[in-house]
């Protein structure tokens, strides 16, 4: 699953609107850790983490994501809610990578850019067996359509920048070729712009830039290809 558009960056300032986010989900929530996680293929990262006691995660640390057994695959791969109240009950969460971190409870929502395509999560994690509320579920998924909606703005911008880039390469290519004009080999006349052929002399002295490219005029195929009659 190669994700080529999420290698954009994110300004200072929506950053810490996430932090801020972060934080509060921690401290409403009364958990040690509240994350927005980052896929930049093929790792996964912690983007951003509250700012909280007993929270185990810090910015920039990654993991390999697929077949990592984390929690926040599952939500990438099913782009679904994820709620484990007690990961040491389950036999499918028990040996999961966070548990050494003793994190044995998680509710996790994905976080998708306006593609479609997986941006990350948005996740809280606790020390203790956790069935988190209704409420609690809300409070996040009104974060994450936030983050979404950040999202949106930066993504289009940095999709708009991209082809503001291709299209000033394209200009840039044209006027260079458009400095490229017809020599003829025989006699030496140039082909302006409107298919007039004219000594290299005056040519010269109006377009002093130009580059040349090899071809032939009009007159110099009558002297040289009579025999082939071929018109102008």
């Amino acid at each position: 699953m190669q994700n080529d558009t999420n290698n954009f960056e994110i300004p200072i300032d929506i950053l810490d609107d996430w932090q801020e986010i972060a934080d509060v989900l921690s401290e409403i929530i009364e958990i040690p850790a509240a994350l927005i996680m980052r896929v930049k293929e093929p790792h996964i990262e912690v983007f951003v983490s509250s700012d909280t006691r007993g929270n185990p995660y810090h910015p920039g640390e990654k993991e390999l994501l697929h077949n990592s057994g984390l929690y926040c695959e599952t939500v990438i791969k099913t782009r679904e809610k994820l709620l484990v109240p007690d990961a040491l009950t389950d036999e499918k969460w028990k040996d999961n990578p966070d548990v050494r971190l003793d994190m044995i409870s998680y509710l996790g929502f994905p976080i998708l850019l306006p593609d479609k395509s997986p941006f990350g999560t948005i996740c809280i994690l606790d020390n203790k067996p956790n069935k988190y509320s209704l409420n609690t579920e809300k409070l996040m998924l009104k974060f994450r359509n936030l983050i979404e909606s950040h999202l949106e703005i930066v993504y289009m911008n940095h999709v708009l920048g991209e082809k503001n880039k291709r299209l000033t390469d394209y200009i840039e290519e044209l006027q260079v070729l458009r400095g490229i004009v017809p020599i003829c080999s025989n006699c030496k006349s140039i082909r302006d712009d409107h298919n007039h052929w004219q000594p290299v002399e005056q040519y010269l002295s109006m377009h002093p830039e130009t580059q040349f490219s090899h071809s032939i005029c009009p007159l110099c195929i009558k002297k040289l290809y009579a025999e082939f009659n071929v018109n102008e």
